[in-house]
């Protein structure tokens, strides 16, 4: 079983997700948010690099999955989303762990099997998948749920590479 790390960055709150999974079945590990008090972005950026780095020295995942910057009408908020993302990943690298980016729709599509699903549909799938009866916030369960893609996509990539040189009937 692989365990993955997933995160879904924020300037306030990053939410975290780690899982161990098959590719078929997923177990939930841990999860939780960071929250972050401080009004200095770089300080903000130091303990989302410090938190996640914990967190890998504690669970131990073998691997990290991270959704990737989308536009924002805010370029402001944008660019913090894209710092908070880059503290995230450097703890990931620091660790020499593979870090893999998934767009917000492709998260979706994955675990709900809409690109557009909304934040709830999101959070009752990621709860069904992982049999969860507890309340998770958003930034949790959308950290889950990027675990949960990374875990599905590589499967279905390595199956579709088994069936196209007919290693898999």
């Amino acid at each position: 079983m692989r365990r993955i790390l997933g995160i879904d960055p924020g300037s306030r709150i990053t939410g975290y997700g780690i899982i161990e999974s098959d590719g078929n079945h997923s177990v939930h590990i841990a999860s939780g948010c960071i929250r972050l008090k401080q009004d200095e972005l770089p300080l903000r950026l130091g303990m989302i690099f410090q938190e996640i780095s914990d967190l890998i020295a504690v669970h131990q995942p073998t691997e990290m999955a991270i959704e990737d910057v989308f536009v924002s009408k805010n370029a402001n908020s944008a660019l913090k989303l894209g710092q908070a993302r880059g503290a995230a990943i450097c703890a990931g690298v620091m660790a020499q762990l593979p870090v893999s980016e998934y767009a917000p729709r492709t998260i979706k599509q994955a675990v709900v099997g809409s690109g557009a699903a909304d934040k709830d549909q999101v959070q009752h799938m990621v709860k069904r998948l992982l049999n969860l009866s507890c309340d998770l916030s958003p930034d949790q369960s959308d950290a889950l749920a990027i675990a949960l893609s990374h875990a599905h996509m590589d499967t279905t990539l390595n199956r579709l590479a088994k069936a196209s040189t007919g290693g898999w009937r």
